[in-house]
């Protein structure tokens, strides 16, 4: 009898208490051996294939475990080891591995950047003139190490060949086309090698797909999988896509592969699906559970739309999965302990979803009745109809502000006048972007204060003296701007989530944002509201202890929406525009405690960017909107910053300009400068910062890089409107490393004033 079955295309790797992050902080910090470091690594991998197992999945993944960054696995795979690295070939050693992630004394990190339209950030390939070779098959042996310990033969995940080249740094004379062609027969290898293993499927990994494919990047994808099919004839390759939709359905399913995952929930691959005839000799992998969201699933709605993409496949053609991979969702729920049972009732984190991946499969397969299926819905209606989800001050608010402008009345050019007569700033001007180290001191006082160990006024004189030191840290490093360092602060977007109405949190909710940073997003469950002020007693303190000017510390709607779990019985504008309200209020009451220099970051505005370019439009604007309205009732004497990190800013850069801010900071250095080409071709008449160094590398840059980035930066940027600043926040780096290297800017910055001033 046949059956429909289940699958999944990852699974969280921090553990459900982030055992992975300490096991690798603990050997950076060289609390641990090498050998302890892989010994605990390895018994989290397969605890994770455990639980995976024992929640019913038929094809378990494997090979999406790392201890760093999946991409980056891939790259080392094959021996792409950029050169800078003093790499002699062979199997890639763990310290070279983390040294491309993170710099080391000798060599500046790989560039990072956003994993298509999601938090997660990868390491970008560098395609720089070394011949690929296959120097490990890690697949393969991490399919032995399941087969052998927990006796899974499970399905390995692979980055595809066409989106590995594509989100590489593709360097020298040959093409696009060349690479992905000269990586051809080592994949060949490795599917060889897998299906001989005795695997039944392997999950290829191709994203790009659900993008704007030119008819270049669908040819070379028909040539690698035609090339597969004929090399390896016993591979079964599930090709996955997630994300979105593949634009060019009819010609996807033409490909010569043995099936094909979508994503059901966010696309309209349903709609596509029923109008496609799709072959009845491939299978259909369909993400029908959402993977990035953390809401329990209507299930009696997903049986529905089995049951119509059961129309047009058979059953024993179809498997059912999570929408992408689970990494971007929680490990658990079962450590929330303190969050409102109607809330709680209604969320699924990843354990959660495989759990409800079970039950659609139990029912469609006659194991279980639909009535089964009932509770995820009942959960969401009951949420719903809570009270506590509606705010009838704030949508009033809201349809106020559709019916009014939202941006400032004073122009730009006449703002930097009137700015530059207040602050009388130097050229050059630096400053950072906000944060400072927060040293295990300054962690473990806040836990204590959380948990009730120690009073507020102790935890506020903690944190006061914390201040001042780094005040007067700044001060003889004699920066222009400066700001108080964010010690309160947990995370830039679960600070202000905490202080927001229609916020909640949970305890132990944390996904992987880059390398072992784990972040723990709010759940907005409710209409946002301005509740008292969040910001200013620190700030004003701050400013009580300088006569420059200290910045006022925000972020932006649109990036605590985007790093947030949004609910989604509203449309996002409507929730970001909610949030831009609220901070609007902020705004002014730091300007009202004469706080003149205001910073509304927005980092994850060009990750929020869809994938497919038409919608771009629509985004940009409510983008735009959003920030407008957060700051469009100041004076025209304060000065509004913002700032952005890693994100290819050439096709953004008319919205970036139409925020209106006086002064935006954005990331240059983690892209080796390569952002400048941006400005080449569009003249920027606001203030700018473009990052003189890199922040997320221990690695401290050297006077003389710094002043190589300026003037690369001056090649196409007015010196009038030029700012010197690190590329982002500085709470994940040291103190020792942190001084030095703004003490270094610093220097860098007024080397080049005196050559100005000479010209």
């Amino acid at each position: 009898m046949s059956s429909v079955r289940s699958s999944s295309l990852g699974f969280p790797r921090i553990g459900e208490q982030r055992e992975w992050k300490k096991n690798l902080e603990a050997y950076w910090n060289q609390k641990i051996s090498k050998e302890d470091y892989v010994t605990k690594q390895k018994a989290l991998r397969l605890e994770n294939l455990q639980k995976q197992k024992d929640a019913g999945l038929d094809l378990i993944p494997v090979g999406d475990f790392t201890h760093y960054d999946h991409v980056l696995d891939t790259a080392v795979a094959f021996g792409l080891v950029p050169d800078r690295f003093s790499y002699d070939g062979g199997e890639v050693d763990l310290d070279t591995y983390f040294a491309i992630a993170r710099g080391n004394d000798n060599a500046v990190a790989a560039e990072m950047t956003k994993w298509f339209d999601t938090n997660y950030h990868y390491i970008v390939p560098e395609l720089n003139g070394r011949e690929p070779e296959l120097v490990h098959n890690r697949w393969l042996t991490l399919i032995e190490e399941a087969k052998k310990e927990l006796h899974i033969v499970g399905k390995p995940v692979i980055l595809g060949p066409v989106t590995f080249v594509k989100l590489s740094k593709q360097y020298g004379n040959r093409s696009f086309v060349d690479h992905v062609r000269s990586l051809l027969p080592l994949y060949t290898t490795v599917l060889n090698e897998l299906a001989n293993a005795g695997v039944e499927w392997i999950q290829v990994d191709e994203p790009i797909l659900v993008g704007d494919v030119s008819d270049e990047e669908w040819s070379i994808i028909e040539e690698a999988y035609d090339w597969f099919a004929k090399s390896a004839p016993d591979a079964k390759i599930l090709l996955q896509t997630y994300f979105e939709g593949i634009g060019a359905l009819d010609r996807a399913t033409k490909l010569a592969v043995a099936g094909l995952g979508l994503d059901f929930v966010y696309s309209n691959s349903l709609e596509q699906l029923k109008g496609t005839d799709f072959p009845k000799d491939k299978t259909l992998a369909a993400g029908l559970i959402d993977g990035r969201n953390i809401w329990r699933t209507d299930l009696t709605e997903t049986h529905s739309i089995v049951k119509e993409i059961l129309t047009v496949v058979s059953e024993e053609q179809l498997i059912i999965q999570p929408s992408c991979s689970l990494l971007h969702v929680p490990v658990t729920l079962k450590h929330e302990q303190k969050l409102e049972s109607d809330l709680k009732a209604a969320l699924s984190f990843a354990e959660e979803k495989l759990t409800e991946l079970d039950q659609v499969k139990s029912v469609v397969n006659k194991e279980n009745e639909p009535e089964r299926l009932q509770a995820g819905k009942e959960a969401i209606e009951a949420l719903n109809q809570s009270a506590s989800r509606t705010n009838k001050e704030v949508r009033e608010a809201l349809e106020r502000s559709k019916k009014e402008d939202s941006k400032r009345e004073v122009p730009a050019n006449k703002r930097m006048e009137l700015q530059q007569e207040v602050f009388q700033f130097p050229s050059l001007p630096t400053t950072t972007i906000g944060s400072f180290p927060q040293s295990p001191e300054v962690r473990k006082t806040r836990l204590q204060w959380r948990r009730g160990e120690i009073s507020n006024e102790a935890y506020e004189a903690f944190i006061n003296a914390e201040i001042k030191r780094w005040i007067d840290i700044q001060e003889e490093i004699d920066l222009d701007v400066l700001v108080h360092g964010e010690f309160e602060r947990t995370d830039m977007v679960e600070f202000f989530g905490e202080k927001l109405g229609g916020f909640e949190f949970t305890s132990n909710g944390w996904v992987q944002s880059y390398g072992s940073r784990c972040v723990k997003p709010p759940i907005i469950y409710g209409d946002v509201y301005f509740q008292e002020a969040m910001t200013v007693k620190e700030t004003l303190y701050a400013q009580s202890l300088t006569e420059k000017p200290v910045k006022g510390m925000l972020t932006g709607p649109v990036t605590i929406y985007n790093w947030s779990f949004p609910r989604t019985d509203l449309q996002p504008g409507d929730v970001v525009n909610q949030i831009a309200l609220a901070l609007e209020k902020e705004v002014l009451a730091l300007e009202s405690a004469g706080i003149t220099v205001i910073q509304v970051d927005e980092p994850a505005l060009r990750e929020g960017l869809p994938l497919k370019r038409s919608k771009w439009t629509d985004y940009l604007n409510q983008s735009v909107v959003a920030f407008q309205l957060s700051v469009k009732s100041v004076q025209p004497e304060t000065q509004i910053h913002t700032h952005m990190c890693y994100s290819d800013f050439q096709d953004i850069i008319q919205a970036i300009d139409g925020l209106d801010a006086d002064v935006i900071s954005i990331e240059m250095s983690r892209s080796h400068g390569e952002l400048i080409t941006a400005f080449e071709d569009y003249t920027y008449s606001k203030g700018i910062g473009l990052g003189v160094y890199d922040i997320h590398s221990p690695r401290v840059p050297t006077e003389e890089e710094m002043e190589t980035s300026i003037n690369r930066a001056l090649q196409v940027l007015d010196q009038r409107i030029f700012w010197v600043n690190p590329d982002c926040g500085l709470k994940t780096r040291k103190e020792p490393e942190t001084v030095e290297a703004l003490k270094a800017m610093v220097k860098a910055a007024k080397n080049k004033r005196k050559e100005l001033l000479v010209k």
